[in-house]
Formats: C-alpha cells, sequence, structure tokens
C-alpha cells in the first residue's frame, strides 16, 4: 500500500529532518529488497521488533521498513549490491528501557512498573505471584486486614515468592494506629523489605521505625538499606516529607523505647524517608483527583530542590499513577520523566484479583463517567472520600447519606424513628442496635481501645456503626455476598474507561481472559510501539492511523 507511510517532502526542512536523525544528507541503505514491509501488517510486525534497529527506506515511490542490511560504505564492502534510500533509523526499544533502570535495580524486577495496592487484599497474594514471576513488582493489599490474615498472606509470599519481588501496603490508620503499628511488627518479622505507603498526612513513628531498623553500615562505610520505601501521594507538603530525612524528634523517641539503635537513628539523619516517590493522579481509591499532567512536574522539581539540599548519594526516584490504563497514558507517563509507572484500576479487574467474578464483569463495563467520590471507611470521622464505581451499585449514594446524618446528629439516638427505619430496612437490612453488637465482636480482636472510647462518646460510636458499612460493603465485593449486590464498594478510577475502550473488540474484552501480567506486558509493549511512532513523526516520517495505534492482538504472557 502506498499510503502506508509517507515522508515530508518540503524542501526547506528536508536536510534538517535528516539532520535530526544523525544523517548525512543523503545516505544509502544496502540489503535484500524482499526484506522491506510496505503492507500494513508487515510494518506493523517489524516495528514490533523492539529489541531490533528498524531502518525506514524509500524505493522508488514507495516507502517502507525493515530489520535488514545496513547504513553506508560497510554495507557495500561485504557484498550487498541492493540499495534504498534512507530516510531515517530507529534505535532499539527493549521494555527495559523504559523509565529508570534503577527502579529495576532496586527491586530486582524486569520492567520499571509496578502493580499498586489495593486495600483487603483486592490486590492479592496470587496477583503478586503472577507479577512477579513475570519480572514486575505487585504491592500486597494489606490495608484493612487483621494481622492474623496479614501475617498467613506473608507466609503465602515467602512460600510462593522467596527471591521476591513484592512490596506490601502501609496505609496511614489514624483511627486505627494499633492496626499500622501491628503491620510494621509483621512486616519487620517477616523481612519485608519494600513497602509502599498510603494515604498518608503526615509522618508516623511506625513508618519511621520501619525505615530505620533497615539501616546499616556497608563494609566501605556506605549506608546499606535493607527496608525500602514507595510513598504513594499526591500533596506537595506531605511528598516534602518522605524526600527528606527523618525526623530528630521521631528518631530519638524510637531509640528510647528500644526499637532502633542510635547508629540507625543517625544514618536515617542522612537518606529520605522514601527512596521513591509515587505521584498519584486521579484515580481509584483514596484520591485527590489531581490531574496528573499538574502534580509530575512539580514534585519533579520538588525533588530536585531537595537533592541539591541534602545532597543525597541515591536521588529520589519520582513514578506516576493514577489514571494509566492504556499504552498512550503510560507513554505520556514516562514522557513527563516519571521513572517507573504504577497501575491500580485495571488489575482489579483481573482474574487474579481478590475481587468476584461480578464485580469484575461490572468493571469490563465501565466507562471513564461511571464513577464518583464517597466517603471512606477509614477515615470516615474526617470526611475523607474516596472514588468508586456508580454504575451497578447504590454504595455512594448510600455511604454519603450516613455521611450527611453523622454531619446532622451527635448520635443514633438524635436520628428520627423515620430516618432509622429506613437506614436499618433499606442500608443495613438490620436494626442499628445488632450492628453495634457485631461491632463490639469485630473490634474486641481488632482493636478494643476503639469500643472503650465510643463507650464515653456517643458520636463515636455512631461513626463506628456507619463504619460497618462501609467497612462490610469493600468486603461484600470481594465475596460476592449474594443479595448485596447494590452495596458493593468498589474501588474505581476513570482510566477503566481509556481501558474498556482500548480493549473492546480485543480478547482481553472478556474478563475472564484478563490476567494482570499479561495486561502489563500489553501496556509496556505498547507504549514502546507508540515511542516508535513518535519518533517516526519526529523526524518528518508519518504512517497511517491504522499503524498509529496499538491493540492487544494475542497473549504476551
Amino acid at each position: 500500500m502506498t499510503d502506508t507511510i509517507t515522508f515530508s517532502e518540503k524542501k526547506q526542512h528536508a536536510s534538517a529532518l535528516r539532520a535530526a536523525a544523525n544523517l548525512p544528507a543523503i545516505q544509502t541503505w544496502h540489503g535484500p529488497l524482499e526484506s522491506i514491509a510496505f503492507d500494513e501488517e508487515g510494518v506493523r510486525e517489524t516495528l514490533l521488533c523492539l529489541d531490533d534497529p528498524v531502518y525506514v527506506v524509500r524505493l522508488g515511490d514507495q516507502i517502507g521498513v525493515t530489520r535488514a542490511g545496513a547504513v553506508g560504505a560497510a554495507a557495500v564492502d561485504s557484498g550487498t549490491n541492493e540499495s534504498a534510500e534512507i530516510l531515517t533509523v530507529l534505535s532499539p526499544l527493549p521494555l527495559e528501557r523504559l523509565g529508570d533502570p534503577g527502579f529495576s535495580e532496586w527491586y530486582g524486577t524486569r520492567y520499571a512498573y509496578y502493580a499498586g495496592a489495593m486495600a483487603s487484599a483486592i490486590a492479592s497474594v496470587p496477583m503478586l505471584v503472577a507479577l512477579g514471576k513475570a519480572g514486575f513488582l505487585g504491592s500486597f493489599g494489606a490495608a484493612g486486614l487483621p494481622p492474623a490474615r496479614l501475617e498467613a498472606s506473608l507466609q503465602q509470599l515467602k512460600a510462593e515468592l522467596p527471591n521476591g519481588p513484592y512490596a506490601c501496603n502501609l496505609i496511614h490508620a489514624p483511627y486505627e494506629e494499633a492496626l499500622e503499628r501491628r503491620a510494621v511488627e509483621l512486616y519487620l518479622q517477616h523481612g519485608v523489605t519494600a513497602v509502599e505507603t498510603s494515604a498518608y498526612l503526615d509522618l508516623t513513628p511506625y513508618v519511621v521505625h520501619y525505615r530505620a531498623a533497615g539501616l546499616s553500615l556497608g563494609p566501605s562505610g556506605d549506608i546499606q538499606i535493607k527496608n525500602r520505601v514507595i510513598a504513594k501521594l499526591s500533596r506537595r507538603e506531605v511528598a516534602a516529607k518522605f524526600m527528606s530525612p527523618a525526623p530528630a524528634n521521631l528518631l530519638a523517641k524510637l531509640v528510647q523505647e528500644g526499637k532502633i539503635t542510635q547508629l540507625q537513628a543517625d544514618l536515617a539523619q542522612k537518606v529520605p524517608v522514601a527512596d521513591d516517590i509515587t505521584v498519584e493522579g486521579d484515580s481509584g481509591g483514596h484520591t485527590d483527583n489531581r490531574p496528573l499532567v499538574c502534580l509530575m512536574p512539580a514534585m519533579l522539581a520538588l525533588r530536585d530542590e531537595l537533592q541539591e539540599k541534602y545532597e543525597y548519594e541515591r536521588p529520589v526516584r519520582v513514578g506516576a499513577a493514577g489514571g494509566i490504563s492504556t499504552p498512550a497514558s503510560a507513554l505520556a507517563a514516562f514522557a513527563m520523566g516519571a521513572a517507573y509507572i504504577v497501575t491500580g484500576t485495571v488489575n482489579q479487574a483481573c482474574v487474579e484479583s481478590g475481587a468476584c467474578d461480578h464485580t469484575r464483569g461490572l468493571l469490563s463495563k465501565a466507562s471513564m463517567a461511571d464513577v464518583m467520590m464517597a466517603p471512606s471507611a477509614d477515615m470516615f470521622e474526617m470526611g475523607v472520600k474516596v472514588q468508586v464505581l456508580k454504575t451497578g451499585t447504590m454504595f455512594a449514594m448510600r455511604a454519603s447519606k450516613l455521611y450527611e446524618l453523622y454531619s446532622k446528629y451527635d448520635s443514633i439516638e438524635d436520628i428520627p424513628a423515620a430516618e432509622r427505619e429506613k437506614l436499618e430496612k433499606q442500608v443495613f437490612k438490620r436494626s442499628l442496635d445488632d450492628v453495634w453488637a457485631d461491632t463490639v465482636k469485630f473490634f474486641a480482636e481488632r482493636d478494643p481501645e476503639q469500643i472503650t472510647r465510643a463507650e464515653n462518646n456517643p458520636k463515636r460510636k455512631m461513626a463506628l456503626v456507619f463504619r460497618w458499612y462501609l467497612g462490610l460493603s469493600s468486603r461484600w465485593s470481594a465475596t460476592g455476598e449474594k443479595g448485596r449486590e447494590l452495596d458493593f464498594q468498589v474501588w474505581c478510577g476513570p482510566s477503566i474507561g481509556p481501558f474498556n475502550d482500548w480493549t473492546r473488540g480485543t480478547y482481553l474484552a472478556e474478563p475472564g481472559n484478563r490476567r494482570v501480567a499479561d495486561v502489563a506486558m500489553q501496556i509496556l509493549t505498547g507504549s514502546a510501539y507508540l515511542a516508535r511512532i513518535q519518533s517516526l513523526r519526529n523526524t518528518g516520517v508519518q504512517v497511517s492511523a491504522r499503524i498509529s495505534s496499538y491493540y492487544p492482538r494475542q497473549p504476551l504472557i
């Protein structure tokens, strides 16, 4: 097809285009003419050979691509007589070159890509195992799990991924500090060497304890960092805390309590709290709904500012999350300077996630507009919200009603009888007294202090009762609780829409075909392919609309 590839031939800039490609004014390609692909399928397949250089050549009035042959006199000397004019050369672009190779070296992965944590083990052990075996990092969704289940999951991870790579989530829990503290104790006990923090508003003694407890001096006097931290956040003031050394007062208290040594406290003053900052744009779960295109430049500038101040031996890397679900969005993040990329919502739609089949089916049909904000369970009293799926569930509306009542009344008893009856029949489907009895049993194992505080504070008691619904709704979504489908809380960002659009008409449109490592490979492969397309455009070579897009055609793993 003669219109598959075209070349800008304006005389005034043709030489400049060749100069941009580091080619002399006229260059010649030498090689077998039958190796040149001119048709749509041949051009696509050649460009997808990412490990090889690709020559873009003109033969007569046709422009094509080939991996064979060579450029210049060396090819002539080798005895290859067939030749064509060369327009540009695409360098190899293996997937390992996307992002910062330092990320892969630090966490023992093959690719600068990881699957972020989703609470309640939505980011499950099977998901992490599948990712780890394929060379990707995954972060276990530890948030919301009782200590016994978290410990069992850690033991399973150690058994199935003894050499990693994997990380575990450490979520800020201002109303349940015991959970955050216990998670850190378990991570240290079981040798978890990487955590992904989330929802932090400030540094806590627990995250500082984890970081400092892994510091030591190497044989040559260099600082060894065993416990590595990826901080997922979207606020500059929070990022500054994680990019800076740990506060002296927190370190001093940890030394006094015997949790770290004085040497570790001293070393913690020379390294940042986090090795990596994941800049989280508009996403599922806890989110500020901020656009990544604005956040990334600001965070990179902050990193450079603090690096100049502290002169770390190993500068903090900055990665991107939120809205990344297609090759185009992944490439955009890398182009903005992301050292690595992070996916979330799309992984929940995969078969290895902790979500049930019904939830995955809802996600497979969602569009970009099918999300909304709703009160969060863990920070309900603070008015913090999470982004959830609104289509196919009434959770967001019902949760918002609970927060409206909480804001308006001081106790359950103050709620008008008609309103209370409606809650018991439509939302809780049981009496609020029974819900309170269940809440007492729940916190007796999890954090008994919560009940002690609530018994003397009617407002606090009301919050715990309302959180019963908020907490169970996400569990129902995971287990597929029959009769509760309209109450499923499905954490979901708008990126699910573009993902469904991209996979429509392909094998990945079917929920049962969505496997997390394959999805990751498709996104990265498409990103590298689109990078090659952009390189062609930058040198004046234009390709047809059909070739300039990448769609998953068959499983890559």
